[in-house]
């Protein structure tokens, strides 16, 4: 029992929640730090942070267990927001519940928010954050909070294809991608509108582990646009990475004008910079 105890991942937390929408009083779900549970790995062109499995405790996805749920009326949020959903809207959100939970499992079935975090219920939490932060206010900068949390939900489902390859996981995880550079988009297309603030947002992450901040969120509407932007009609396609490669170069003007930005970012941003520019120049051909 106790070599059991010790190879666990995550423990249930003492600290009770009540959910702000129904009322149900539930624990969270935690991660174990230590004992070399998280071996951190590379970061991804998509600013996503890997890790190693560990011989002991396998493959751990901390991102399965970032998002809070409640385990009755599956409203969620990240974990700082949960209990500041606006008044206004918390008879809308229950009456979604059904609705919220039918589409959910349409996409991730058989899910039980009372049992132990997996992939599958992991990638279901961050799809329910997606979808719940439309009920949030524009201080709370909701739009780019969807599209951090959009881009969380195709990192799990990239990771549930590598362990179910016949699934469509991938097909699924793209989508999400493309949801995630519409959203991106549309967050700063608000901004400089004044129509939503980004204020509200302490760390723009993606990842958990590294703030990579504003132009870290530059840098992936470029990526995205890049990797999942339309490719259907060539002049569009065009003008959508002209802008692409001026987004770059903003990250590359944030990056000669301080010596404390991510070295990471500076180096995947020159990466993408470059096969902008080649595709642009295949284009004019």
């Amino acid at each position: 029992m106790a070599e059991d105890r010790e190879a666990k991942i995550s423990f249930i937390s003492k600290d009770e929640i009540t959910c702000p929408v129904c009322e149900t009083v539930f624990h969270r779900e935690e991660l174990h730090s230590g004992s070399g549970r998280l071996i951190a790995g590379d970061i991804t062109e998509e600013l996503q942070r890997l890790y190693e499995p560990s011989v002991k405790y396998g493959n751990i996805y901390p991102l399965a267990y970032q998002a809070t749920v409640c385990p009755e009326c599956w409203y969620a949020s990240m974990d700082k927001d949960f209990l500041l959903v606006p008044e206004m809207v918390r008879g809308a959100v229950i009456e979604d519940r059904e609705k919220r939970i039918a589409d959910t499992e349409l996409i991730f079935p058989s899910i039980d928010f009372h049992e132990p975090r997996g992939l599958v219920s992991g990638a279901a939490s961050q799809y329910l954050v997606l979808r719940c932060y439309g009920y949030f206010s524009k201080e709370f900068s909701p739009t780019m909070k969807q599209g951090i949390t959009s881009l969380r939900t195709s990192w799990l489902l990239d990771h549930l294809h590598d362990k179910s390859p016949g699934e469509h996981y991938d097909w699924l995880a793209q989508l999400f991608k493309k949801k995630a550079l519409f959203l991106y988009t549309e967050a700063f297309k608000r901004e400089q509108a004044g129509k939503e603030t980004l204020s509200g947002i302490k760390n723009f992450g993606p990842d958990t582990d590294k703030n990579y901040g504003y132009e870290g969120a530059l840098y992936l509407v470029a990526l995205l646009q890049l990797k999942y932007g339309s490719t259907t009609d060539s002049e569009v396609r065009n003008v959508a990475l002209q802008d692409a490669k001026r987004t770059i170069a903003k990250v590359f003007g944030l990056g000669r004008s301080s010596k404390s930005r991510p070295g990471p970012l500076l180096a995947h941003a020159r990466n993408i910079y470059n096969r902008i520019g080649k595709e642009l120049n295949e284009i004019d051909d």
